[in-house]
């Protein structure tokens, strides 16, 4: 990876979802590549945010969840 970043090619994007992208870009005056870069971004350090909250979390418990516990948590929550 160069200082400038990496390159990434998306292929078989809706051309809705081209579209909303284009659209939301032109609102905050950025192209659409800039948009998909923030969005990326942006995702990327929530995800990274909830993971460190969810690590802080299990470091107060006295153990970690079974991943059985996880999965029972997951379906019932969806039930």
């Amino acid at each position: 990876m160069s200082a400038r970043g990496a390159t990434l090619t998306i292929r078989d994007v809706p051309a809705r979802v081209v579209k909303s992208l284009k659209r939301l870009a032109s609102r905050q005056n950025k192209s659409m590549e800039q948009q998909v870069r923030d969005i990326l971004e942006q995702h990327v350090a929530e995800r990274d945010s909830v993971l460190k909250q969810i690590e802080a979390s299990w470091a107060r418990q006295s153990r970690r969840p079974e991943s059985n516990e996880i999965d029972a948590w997951i379906t019932g929550g969806r039930e």
